[in-house]
């Protein structure tokens, strides 16, 4: 457990992050934990599982407690595919979003996306993802030198379909940028072994997933440009860790990445992706000052709006309108 300046009492219940099917005494065991933990607020990170996202509210106003929802399932407003499957998804979530006493998304797009499917205004609060700008911050890093770059290409994040890595891979191949040039794919995913099969070279470098985080934060102050060619997205956390690290950033404008990165950044519109990404991979390679200026816009922002400190800030603010005792616990 955690505990605030002013008493307040943070208790995870469970650090899984995997769907959970339930089972016809999950809800009793919930209940119990509940009871048992003596929690005066509930707080849930959705998707979860189905009695957790569908039947929680109902279940903690039996309780008397109030109940927070994080939605930060990904979207996509253009027509398309992807647009279709989120706004299905959004479409059976409000509902039972409508039920909690305050739901948290990460843009003023997300917000205007729920009150259209019903959820209240005043139950929704506008909490973007934060990162901690004093940790991920611009520094010296060796990474480069290991992969013998002039200028380093980066990309950090899951190596699936969605996330378009294989064009960003063939844009980069079809740059012809001088050699000294590399990309780096950071992540793990059902694309990986293929791509890596198919173009990991000692130009394209597939690292695998990286869990140490210092390692992470070396490689992205290596980066002279991050990359993230996605046709879906939330509001991407390696995207601002990115930004929070000098690193001039390129990504498309779906979700909320592209009003992230407004005015510190190049945004691509997916319409035109192929041809976009090549120009701004071309642009940012062969012009290392105007990089470099957008690597300091980027972290100003980053600083600005997605700092760790300010997100936790208004995290606890609405723990505290929905439960203003000071010391109060809360899960």
């Amino acid at each position: 457990a955690a505990v605030t300046d002013d008493g307040l009492t943070l208790r995870s219940l469970t650090g899984s992050h995997r769907y959970i099917i339930s089972s016809p005494r999950t809800k009793r065991s919930i209940t119990d934990l509940l009871r048992r933990e003596r929690v005066d607020l509930v707080h849930v990170s959705l998707s979860f599982s189905t009695l957790i996202d569908f039947g929680l509210p109902e279940l903690c106003h039996e309780l008397g407690l109030p109940a927070v929802a994080t939605f930060h399932v990904p979207y996509d407003s253009r027509f398309g595919l992807w647009q279709g499957i989120s706004t299905a998804v959004y479409r059976l979530y409000a509902q039972s979003l409508a039920s909690f006493d305050r739901v948290i998304i990460f843009s003023e797009q997300q917000k205007g996306l729920l009150e259209h499917y019903g959820v209240a205004a005043d139950n929704i609060a506008v909490i973007p993802n934060g990162v901690d700008v004093e940790k991920y911050s611009p520094g010296a890093s060796d990474y480069k030198k290991t992969l013998d770059a002039g200028a380093l290409v980066g990309y950090l994040g899951r190596v699936d379909p969605e996330k378009n890595v294989d064009l960003l891979v063939r844009a980069f191949q079809d740059v012809d940028a001088p050699d000294d040039v590399k990309l780096v794919v950071v992540g793990s995913g059902s694309e990986k072994r293929r791509l890596d099969r198919r173009y990991g070279s000692t130009r394209v470098v597939f690292t695998g997933q990286v869990l140490d985080e210092a390692e992470r934060i070396a490689m992205l102050r290596a980066m002279d440009m991050f990359v993230l060619p996605s046709m879906v997205e939330g509001l991407s956390l390696s995207l601002l860790e990115a930004m929070a690290c000098g690193v001039a950033p390129v990504a498309t404008d779906v979700g909320s990445d592209g009003e992230a990165l407004r005015g510190a950044g190049i945004v691509l519109d997916t319409k035109d992706l192929d041809g976009q990404l090549r120009l701004a991979l071309r642009t940012l390679i062969e012009f290392p000052d105007f990089r470099a200026e957008l690597g300091r816009r980027a972290r100003a922002l980053a600083v600005e709006r997605f700092s760790l400190s300010d997100n936790l800030d208004r995290l606890l603010t609405v723990y505290r309108e929905l439960h203003p005792a000071a010391g109060a616990a809360a899960s």
